[in-house]
């Protein structure tokens, strides 16, 4: 056996060039009993899975159709898959599957046995079938499809009596997955946080119907899991045959597994216990679809006798990156203390850039990606997904390709945005009821749907506001304020789109009307004001309204081609969460900013968990990047001053650690398992500003510095929201020029700084 260990581990290094370390070849030799294998971002995971899996085969002599491969997603499974048939090509193939498959599998058999009809309902769903969910009448709704959203969309409808937003749609369906893969009972249901009215009740009746509102049984995807972990637990001969089919499994990004995934995979390896669960609790970031990170944390009560390893060699990126990420994710308190280590040489530091505005972000990026060759290697990477449309924007604007990695069309249809552009219509022609019939309840004419109904009947061609004012019976206030939307929409007419938003928002009375809505509906006021945002953004430089309505109809068609752009050269748009698995030279973080990551609720004391999440959501983002990590911050947006994120705080602590521990455990920095405070230990890692500046040594004055090439020697150089370097306050941004002062703002606050002080000696340089 000796021999042939040694052989096969020979054979992987000299035909594979797959030369494994010591904890990675202990794990593929620890094939029998429960194996916890703890494996720190980019330390070759994939690698040493498909290697255990060799081993097993080759020199353990187990059948390829014994061995099970769990994963959490399609795309690992086939990845691992394609990497499996590389490496061993002679092999028979081993069974690579997600645990919704597995579960599936199981489903299908238990409904053949007792003779089960039963339907998915879950799926893609085509839009104009979509669509149709708003037909009226008994007979119509019986031609839909039997669809989940559809469903869901119908008993919305009959419930709160009003159309379900696609927002409230989305976190509806997360309400429900959350549910089934948590097992919470029916009885628990209504303690669950979600926005969405009547929430517990739409799930009670979306659960009978399923049963009782077709000739088969409905089932959707969370059912599938539920439904194997139920039958599982009851029928023992089914359960036994599962049970004997594998006599190895191994389950990867284990992290993101369920309660009712684990429960699954804990039966299916009762008999034998050959488990290796493959997984990262500091990678641990969809709670809010009903993950499980305490199962990780548990293992040993579940199992214990089994052995836990920690792959900590991180083989992607720098000793720059390395370092700070593992010193920043020990801020978490749940978690098993490890520490990831390189052996890779440093290379730039960790930039942090502070921006005066949100504005300059989507062109600080273009500015700086149009300097890089290779796109395929840069990623932008944030937290909201509806920050890639403004950067979606600004680089097709400046010719610059992109991915998205997760594109989500939702933006384009939301009801924010059909909105403004009904207002637009409006401007054109004020005759259509149909225009005003949308947006009546959102502008200053407080007009009821009681005087919409009257105006309706009132068929003479005219316009809406004079019908209204001639014959529609109104109170007393609304005689003027109709009479004057009537002027602002008249002045509207053959505006720019830009100011034509602004006078929506603000004359038309919109975004009060919006904030009312947020307070009775339950809308998150930011948010939507962030679609505002962006639709100013894609205003900007456009002439008439009618090139708004074309650039928003492009940029759609845009953002469908750039889903199918994967593998070209372009840079990738990605969340945090989807980011997971990949790994670029260069990564920029962006929307770092409180109130973002960590969010509003992140923030609330009574969030630990929510905090901790974000936490590991951060340092899945910082782990993604080779060589090349930037942080972008803002000080404003929207006009309202923003605070930069404490995590980044935390990294700026880490670069440039405070000189005592006090210091250190005021700010809750380094905290371990046990609550014992650990001081940064890199005095070689240090943020571009200090590599320029020196780290730690008291700068003399600029006035005996010598003179700097690359100095602003010139007034007209000088302008609100540009980047610039002093000589000895580090980075700042311009934010205004008063007579002979230039106000910047530093770190550490804001200088009024004397311009000709400034020429003369050289103090200021451009970044």
């Amino acid at each position: 056996m000796k021999q042939v260990t040694e052989q096969f581990f020979n054979r992987c290094k000299s035909e594979l060039g797959v030369s494994l370390n010591h904890v990675q070849e202990k794990a593929v030799r620890q094939t029998d009993g429960p194996l916890l294998l703890l494996a720190s971002p980019g330390s070759g995971k994939t690698t040493t899975i498909i290697m255990r899996i060799g081993y097993l085969i080759e020199v353990k002599r187990v059948k390829p159709s014994r061995i099970k491969a769990v994963t959490f997603s399609r795309a690992s499974a086939n990845d691992m898959k394609e990497r499996f048939k590389r490496f061993f090509p002679h092999m028979e193939p081993v069974d690579f599957s997600t645990i919704h498959s597995l579960a599936f599998e199981v489903m299908r058999e238990h409904f053949w046995k007792k003779g089960i009809a039963y339907q998915i309902i879950e799926g893609e769903l085509e839009a104009e079938e979509e669509e149709t969910e708003g037909v009226e009448g008994t007979a119509a709704r019986d031609q839909l499809p039997l669809h989940k959203k559809i469903i869901l969309r119908n008993l919305f409808r009959s419930i709160v009596s009003e159309n379900i937003t696609d927002d409230q749609m989305e976190e509806l369906l997360t309400y429900i997955s959350y549910v089934k893969n948590k097992m919470i009972p029916p009885d628990k249901w209504s303690l669950v946080k979600v926005d969405v009215p009547e929430a517990s009740r739409i799930l009670q009746e979306y659960e009978s119907f399923k049963r009782t509102g077709h000739s088969k049984l409905l089932v959707d995807f969370d059912d599938m899991l539920t439904i194997a972990n139920d039958v599982m637990e009851r029928d023992h001969g089914l359960l036994r045959k599962y049970q004997q089919r594998f006599d190895y499994v191994l389950t990867d990004e284990s992290q993101d597994t369920s309660v009712v995934q684990h429960a699954i995979i804990e039966k299916l390896v009762q008999r034998h216990r050959n488990l290796c669960v493959v997984a990262d609790d500091d990678q641990s970031i969809y709670s809010w679809r009903g993950a499980e990170p305490s199962y990780l944390l548990n293992f040993k009560q579940v199992y214990p006798n089994a052995v836990t390893l920690f792959m900590e060699q991180n083989y992607r990126s720098s000793s720059n990156i390395v370092d700070v990420s593992n010193q920043f994710i020990k801020r978490n308190k749940n978690r098993y203390d490890k520490n990831m280590f390189t052996k890779n040489p440093s290379s730039r530091p960790i930039k942090i850039r502070s921006l005066s505005d949100y504005i300059y972000q989507a062109k600080y990026l273009v500015k700086e990606i149009q300097k890089v060759e290779n796109l395929s290697e840069v990623a932008v990477l944030y937290r909201n997904n509806s920050a890639s449309i403004a950067l979606m924007n600004e680089f097709d604007r400046a010719g610059i390709p992109f991915y998205m990695k997760d594109a989500d069309n939702r933006f384009f249809s939301h009801w924010v945005v059909e909105d403004i552009l009904n207002f637009m219509r409006m401007t054109y022609t004020d005759r259509r009821v149909d225009i005003l019939e949308r947006i009546h309840l959102k502008f200053n004419g407080y007009i009821s749907k009681q005087q919409m109904a009257a105006l309706r009947h009132i068929q003479n061609g005219e316009s809406v506001f004079d019908n209204l004012l001639q014959f529609v019976p109104l109170q007393n206030y609304q005689v003027k304020l109709i009479a004057d939307s009537k002027d602002t929409f008249q002045q509207m007419n053959g505006m720019p789109p830009l100011p034509a938003i602004r006078v929506i928002r603000g004359r038309l009375g919109y975004e009060k009307a919006l904030e009312k809505m947020c307070e009775r509906l339950g809308f998150r006021k930011e948010y939507l004001l962030g679609i505002l945002n962006t639709l100013e953004e894609i205003a900007v430089g456009l002439e008439t309204m009618e090139d708004f309505a074309n650039r928003l109809n492009y940029l759609e068609t845009l953002l469908k081609k750039a889903k199918h752009r994967k593998g070209q050269n372009v840079v990738t748009f990605s969340t945090f969460h989807s980011a997971k698995g990949l790994e670029f030279e260069r990564v920029y973080m962006i929307d770092l900013v409180n109130g973002i990551i960590p969010s509003s609720d992140d923030l609330k004391a009574d969030s630990e968990e929510l905090l901790e999440e974000s936490v590991r959501l951060f340092y899945v983002g910082m782990t993604r990047a080779k060589k090349h990590l930037e942080m972008v911050v803002y000080n404003n947006r929207d006009g309202k001053e923003t605070s930069e994120s404490q995590f980044v705080t935390d990294v700026r602590n880490i670069l440039n650690p405070p000189e005592d521990d006090e210091s250190m455990a005021a700010v809750g920095k380094g905290s371990t398992t046990n609550g014992a405070v650990r001081k940064p230990a890199f005095s070689n890692v240090r943020s571009e500003r200090d590599s320029r500046t020196g780290s730690g040594v008291k700068l003399e004055r600029a006035a005996k510095l010598p003179p700097n090439p690359n100095a602003i020697r010139s007034k007209m150089e000088l302008t609100s929201g540009k980047a610039v370097l002093h000589r000895s306050f580090g980075e700042g941004t311009i934010v205004k020029i008063e007579a002979d002062r230039v106000f910047v703002r530093f770190d550490k606050g804001e200088k009024a700084l004397s311009i000709d002080a400034c020429l003369e000696m050289g103090l200021l340089e451009p970044i």
